[in-house]
């Protein structure tokens, strides 16, 4: 991901989010961005002008006039001279001037007078967040064309744990590269991921499922979507989210349910990765009421799940490619050369248990490639986005063979 030669204008208000300015500045200019940073009075009280400038390189704007000196800091300049405007962290006091024209400092002035596109991150507690009179403001500011980010979920300052916490930097840095600096490998593309576990019930309460965390499957669709593709993320039950404009997720819990949305938007697809953890078997009669404790034995009748990289791989068009992934434990090479065969793969991903920075819930993986006419490829432990990019940079070389065909 590359900035060379994008002027980006931060805009800091005054927040407890404040402090991660300083990150946020730090990924901007190490991506090759030049940053220049307004602050409210407010934000003063959080972080200090001094970090910010030290950081960006560029002095920071929080004044109409230059003390001292007569000269004012010009917010039409400022505005003319940004790729965007980036505003982060969002309080609900500058959304409410944003959305309704207010402008008593330099901030809004600028925001007013901005000719490129703007981009905020809201960060407030929770029960503000979910105000009506915050969903109001921003779709107002959505509706002027304003990028709104989402706010993330959890441990906010109050103590209450929820949405409201400000975006974090590397997920905003891939919203900025998104609008303004996208890259165009996969653009045009529409891509299918499934990614993370499945669950399948044994009662109200209980249910078999394994250890994935969908950490892969994630990476995958990010860097496609980095890559701009369309990207479909048929996602099975875990804490983590994707984090891309380019990303449309579809959460679902069983295999069954995995199985339903897959095949149905299967056939438009240019590209198919099946990445998620499915579960071989579930419950034939899953109990309608938690089981209670009688017997010394419990015996469960198990169905088996449809298998869902096999039946969309006897569907696929001879233009679309599908990508395997193979968790194994012993005889790794044998029984992901025959999935390789089996299951219609282009090419699939081996994972060994046996690997040490490989497996469940790791941020690292070791993988092997197998392909159906050139030798196999074998990584180093990496971490999961970049293994994510290597699997993406094969992906991308077969859909341009199909593309030229």
């Amino acid at each position: 991901m590359s900035l060379n030669g994008k002027r980006i204008l931060l805009g800091v208000t005054g927040g407890i989010a404040a402090y991660k300015a300083a990150h946020l500045t730090r990924l901007l200019v190490k991506a090759g961005a030049e940053v220049k940073v307004i602050m409210t009075a407010s934000a003063l009280d959080f972080i200090t002008p001094l970090t910010l400038s030290t950081l960006s390189k560029n002095p920071v704007y929080s004044r109409f006039f230059k003390e001292g000196t007569g000269e004012w800091n010009n917010h039409v300049e400022l505005g003319l001279w940004a790729d965007l405007f980036l505003i982060a962290p969002l309080t609900a006091n500058t959304l409410a001037k944003l959305a309704h024209g207010q402008s008593d400092d330099l901030l809004s002035c600028t925001y007013l007078s901005a000719k490129c596109p703007v981009m905020v991150a809201p960060a407030m507690d929770l029960d503000m967040y979910l105000h009506p009179t915050i969903k109001t403001n921003l779709l107002t500011l959505e509706a002027h064309g304003v990028s709104v980010l989402d706010a993330e979920e959890g441990e906010l300052a109050s103590g209450l744990v929820g949405q409201g916490r400000m975006m974090e930097p590397e997920h905003i840095l891939d919203h900025v590269n998104a609008l303004i600096c996208p890259q165009t490998s996969f653009t045009g593309k529409s891509i299918m991921i499934t990614a993370g576990p499945t669950q399948e019930a044994i009662d109200p309460v209980r249910y078999i499922s394994n250890q994935s965390s969908g950490k892969m499957g994630i990476a995958l669709a990010e860097e496609a979507a980095r890559r701009g593709a369309a990207v479909h993320l048929v996602l099975g039950p875990t804490h983590l989210k994707a984090n891309h404009p380019n990303i449309r997720t579809i959460p679902v819990d069983t295999a069954l349910e995995m199985y339903k949305a897959a095949q149905s938007i299967h056939g438009k697809m240019d590209a198919a990765v099946f990445a998620a953890a499915v579960a071989d078997y579930a419950p034939s009669q899953p109990a309608t009421e938690k089981l209670k404790k009688t017997d010394e034995e419990l015996h469960i009748s198990l169905r088996k799940n449809p298998d869902i990289a096999y039946l969309l791989g006897t569907q696929k068009n001879g233009r679309q490619i599908h990508v395997g992934f193979a968790l194994e434990t012993e005889q790794e090479s044998k029984f992901a050369l025959e999935k390789l065969q089996n299951k219609n793969f282009d090419f699939i991903v081996l994972n060994s248990l046996k690997d040490e920075g490989a497996g469940f819930q790791k941020d690292t993986n070791q993988i092997t490639l197998f392909f159906k006419n050139k030798p196999s490829l074998k990584t180093s432990v990496l971490p999961k986005k970049e293994i994510a990019g290597i699997i993406l940079d094969e992906l991308g070389r077969l859909l341009d063979t199909t593309t030229k065909e």
